[in-house]
């Protein structure tokens, strides 16, 4: 049950009358319920102008967004709130209010952002799955909801439940669509997030608005993929601009989905092609990984694999020594193994 002042900073932090200018005004010199109740001459007062919402619609306002919290089963944070994230409070307009649905113990762990654009090459979803994983041994991973890099992470550490994704819309809606059983499964092991009132759908300012969480969450940021024009970058820059650290996976020249992430490592971006790099950087110890049981066929596959990085099953084969259908068969094996991955166009490339 919300508290009359949680209802009073409820209703002024989703307000569409004042701007964040004057919302954060308002609360640096009155008391939220001041404004609520009874005392909106002093809020006029601050900012020199009339309040227009009557209290009667401020009233029903509030209690709408309570009911709407209820049913989505979700719960309120605001900038005062002892569990409100700490990095948050210092990036440029911190969110006033967060909506999250889930394990609120989340919040106060140390955390990791891993992004990645939509459109994917297969090799770099499944070592994104990979890292992510792995880094959820030790951080909480916070990525959206998104197609490609956002679901390979969600993949990897869901099983933890140390995952945070941070909605563009408000916590009872879901984009894309598609995605409500992805979100209902996080929602019962990890955590939904967003600064967004319940029944708030996405527009294309609230992709930007959300990006600059993903980062100001997290201690470091790791992209996965990333076009020269990808949105993922936003989030990469807003990392860049909150003194965060930046990661990027080093693509195949002339690869359209990985020019972003090249271009990230040339101005600067820490290369890297597995979680130990991460750990490495925060001087951090990770679990030894098992080396993987290799019949002598895989072996000699995944040695040409890693000398060439991705191949054409053909010439695999050649290389190997084999019959293309043998060459198939093996291939498939390192697959389940987690060892390599099918790129497209029968080509396979290796997998860190």
């Amino acid at each position: 049950m919300l508290t009359e002042e949680e209802r009073a900073y409820l209703w002024l932090c989703t307000a569409e009358e004042f701007d964040y200018r004057e919302k954060v005004t308002l609360l640096r010199a009155a008391q939220p319920a001041e404004i609520f109740l009874h005392a909106e001459e002093r809020a006029e007062e601050i900012l020199h102008r009339p309040i227009v919402t009557p209290l009667s619609m401020r009233e029903e306002r509030a209690d709408a967004l309570v009911k709407a919290l209820e049913q989505a089963d979700a719960f309120v944070v605001t900038l005062f709130s002892d569990d409100y994230p700490e990095s948050l409070k210092h990036i440029t307009a911190p969110p006033l209010i967060l909506f999250g649905s889930g394990n609120r113990e989340l919040l106060t762990k140390r955390k990791f952002c891993i992004v990645g654009s939509r459109v994917i090459p297969p090799w770099a979803e499944k070592t994104g799955k990979r890292i992510a994983k792995e880094l959820a041994s030790q951080f909480v991973l916070v990525t959206g909801l998104a197609e490609g890099g956002d679901l390979a992470v969600i993949d990897g550490a869901l099983p933890s439940g140390n995952l945070i994704s941070v909605l563009p819309c408000g916590i009872d809606c879901c984009y894309p669509a598609a995605h409500i059983t992805v979100k209902q499964k996080i929602r019962e092991k990890g955590l939904l997030l967003t600064e967004l009132a319940p029944g708030d759908t996405t527009r294309k300012y609230t992709f930007h608005a959300r990006n600059r969480i993903l980062a100001g969450l997290s201690e470091g940021v790791l992209v996965l993929a990333a076009g020269k024009r990808s949105g993922t970058l936003i989030t990469a820059s807003a990392a860049l601009d909150y003194g965060r650290d930046v990661f990027a996976f080093p693509h195949n020249v002339g690869t359209a989905a990985g020019e972003g992430c090249n271009d990230l490592i040339k101005k600067g971006a820490a290369l890297v092609t597995c979680s130990q790099d991460i750990f490495g950087w925060y001087g951090m110890q990770c679990a030894e990984r098992e080396e993987l049981p290799l019949t002598e066929e895989e072996g000699r596959v995944l040695a040409i694999l890693r000398e060439e990085g991705e191949m054409h099953l053909t010439a695999i084969a050649e290389r190997a020594g084999m019959k293309p259908f043998e060459a198939s068969a093996v291939l498939s094996a390192l697959e389940i193994k987690g060892a390599a991955v099918k790129s497209g166009g029968n080509k396979y490339s290796i997998l860190s």
